[in-house]
């Protein structure tokens, strides 16, 4: 059965020990943080994994809801990690997608207030306070199809044909395959993003493909489907999974989209971890104490 997930490496686990052809993996373990990047090389590559061709870096991080402090090296290897994925010069876009009023669905909204936008600094302006070097940024809050009757990738469009960015960063939340990855894990790729995915109401893709510029999509899986944690408990119970997948109903099931308890400080510290890696990857000048004095 194919169980719903936005993780590439959860897509890569599945396929057993031996990568298919097309598919390179590579791990770094750092001391907060373990780093797995998928690489998806051709077409085939792409039809095994089903995903897109491109980069996938996923990292592995102590779960937020237990972890009050995310220390430096996090927040410096995934700024490290996503500096990589961007060109190095120019104005950036950063949208967060989702829906500010449902918790498990805020993670984009909730990084934009917390992002370092600077494209409205004048060059004399950022000279006199000390920052003659910031990169040009803005952010947006596209909100959702269900309350602006637009779909987000064509106000993302219309924004970009505007302020012409160099590239665009979108952030979202993803449904995961495993309970034991809501709230740990970060996955970045340069493939973009079709938004409700997760919850299995896909909208319009937003990728190079289709505004002509990098895309790079960040996002932290903060769901699970009623019938992917149903298998996943009877999994880690030692049940034989032959026979749930024989004899379950699963139409209920997926309908139902499961999160954390604690889905409200996964939300708050992913968000921190996110926002303060973007505005450190973009303004490389700055101290993170400084940007963080900025934007609280």
């Amino acid at each position: 059965m194919n169980f719903r997930t936005d993780l590439a490496l959860e897509k890569r686990e599945s396929l057993g020990e031996e990568a298919p052809e097309g598919v390179s993996c590579e791990t770094e373990e750092y001391e907060t943080v373990t780093v797995t990047t998928i690489t998806v090389e051709n077409e085939s590559g792409a039809r095994a994994l089903g995903k897109p061709e491109g980069k996938y870096v996923t990292l592995e991080v102590t779960p937020f809801m237990k972890n009050a402090e995310l220390s430096d090296e996090r927040i410096r290897v995934f700024s490290e990690k996503l500096l990589s994925l961007l060109p190095k010069e120019g104005t950036v876009l950063v949208a967060g997608l989702g829906n500010e009023s449902i918790t498990p669905d805020a993670l984009g909204p909730r990084c934009i207030s917390l992002l370092l936008a600077t494209r409205h600094i004048k060059k004399e302006l950022a000279r006199s306070i000390g920052f003659s070097s910031l990169r040009p940024v803005a952010g947006i809050v596209p909100g959702v199809l269900g309350k602006t009757g637009i779909e987000t990738a064509e106000i993302i469009e219309a924004v970009a044909k505007k302020i012409e960015p160099s590239a665009l960063i979108v952030i979202d939340a993803l449904a995961s395959r495993k309970l034991s990855r809501l709230g740990t894990t970060v996955q970045l790729t340069d493939t973009g993003l079709s938004p409700g995915s997760g919850v299995g109401n896909r909208g319009a893709e937003i990728s190079f493909s289709t505004l002509g510029i990098p895309v790079v999509a960040v996002g932290v899986p903060t769901v699970v489907d009623g019938t992917t944690m149903a298998f996943d408990l009877f999994e880690n119970a030692g049940v034989d999974t032959s026979l749930f997948l024989r004899d379950a109903d699963f139409s209920k099931g997926k309908l139902m989209m499961v999160t954390p308890k604690e889905i409200d400080l996964v939300i708050e510290r992913a968000a921190w971890l996110i926002s303060m890696g973007i505005n450190c990857a973009l303004q490389r000048d700055m101290e993170l104490d400084d940007i963080a004095a900025l934007v609280r």
